[in-house]
């Protein structure tokens, strides 16, 4: 099996479940306080290694409690966490996280040592892989960090997977050294500018993400299910219907478990029903990285 390394965030987040989000000036008295281990990057690490993915992580922590609990967590779920600094300077991230009763969300982050991580830290031996290997990165941690594995990686031969979250404007320099890029409707807009609302829309934003040097484009739509942009392949895969109670971390189990999927060999059509399954599941249970399906959840 093909190595995946995820590069990345690693917050603790703090979760309260309400009757409603509150708006600007309001309080809310919520009923369900959690805390929990996350961030982007952690997120997919976690998903990806629970669907049997070889998964190596390179995150930044704070030297504090909440680093050091994040990093036996990891340990635990058997990603390997050779590659994981420290900052000595700056807290790890937290995330303050208010769910609904229909499982939407609000969130916000206190990057902390994930804004730190940069090309300086990450270990030469990162890249000492087999072409067959892929890296999988977000947008929680500097985008000139985001730039130099993708240039790097893609260089090599390596398959450059990018959630683009949280959104921002990336340069073609980027885009062209992605295999997969996996946005949702709002991401996709900010990039391309174009309201993604239906198979249409979606194609529309993907085809521009192609122009720009995007190889594969992936659209995640919630409920609705997930656009496929690939040479050959234009089609909306729908998922099966389910009552989310959490969707906090549904993207991140989908991108963790498309790297599975890819990392063995699978087709993208074939990644994204597999992703799709995954994505359904944790929409069902609270919680970040604790909503991630195990491998023997998923059925064929």
């Amino acid at each position: 099996m093909s190595k995946i390394i995820v590069i990345g965030s690693s917050n603790t987040d703090m979760v309260i479940k309400s009757k409603k989000l509150p708006g600007p000036g309001e309080t809310v008295l919520g009923g369900t306080f959690l805390m929990n281990p996350g961030g982007k990057g952690a997120n997919q690490a976690v998903a990806a290694a629970r669907l049997k993915g070889n998964v190596t992580f390179v995150t930044k922590t704070g030297n504090d409690m909440f680093g050091a609990e994040a990093k036996q967590l990891f340990d635990k779920e058997h990603i390997d966490t050779k590659y994981i600094i420290k900052d000595a300077n700056n807290p790890s991230g937290v995330a303050l996280i208010n769910v609904d009763e229909n499982g939407e969300n609000s969130i916000v982050v206190a990057s902390g040592s994930n804004g730190t991580l940069s090309a300086y830290d990450i270990n030469d031996e990162v890249f000492m892989t087999k072409t067959s290997d892929l890296f999988l990165m977000q947008l929680e941690i500097p985008v000139s960090t985001v730039e130099f594995v993708a240039q790097k990686a893609s260089s090599k031969g390596n398959r450059v997977i990018l959630n683009p979250a949280p959104a921002r404007q990336l340069s073609n320099d980027l885009l062209s050294c992605l295999y997969i890029i996996i946005p949702n409707e709002t991401e996709a807009e900010i990039l391309t500018g174009i309201k993604v609302t239906n198979a249409e829309t979606a194609e529309k934003a993907a085809r521009i993400l192609y122009s720009r040097g995007v190889k594969n484009v992936v659209i995640t739509m919630g409920g609705t299910g997930s656009f496929l942009f690939t040479p050959g392949i234009l089609k909306m895969i729908s998922v099966v219907p389910v009552k989310a109670i959490d969707t906090t971390a549904a993207g991140d189990v989908f991108c963790g478990a498309m790297a599975v999927a890819v990392s063995e060999g699978k087709d993208i059509e074939e990644a994204v029903v597999f992703a799709n399954k995954a994505a359904g599941i944790s929409v069902t249970r609270m919680g970040a990285q604790a909503s991630a399906p195990y491998r023997s959840e998923i059925h064929p």
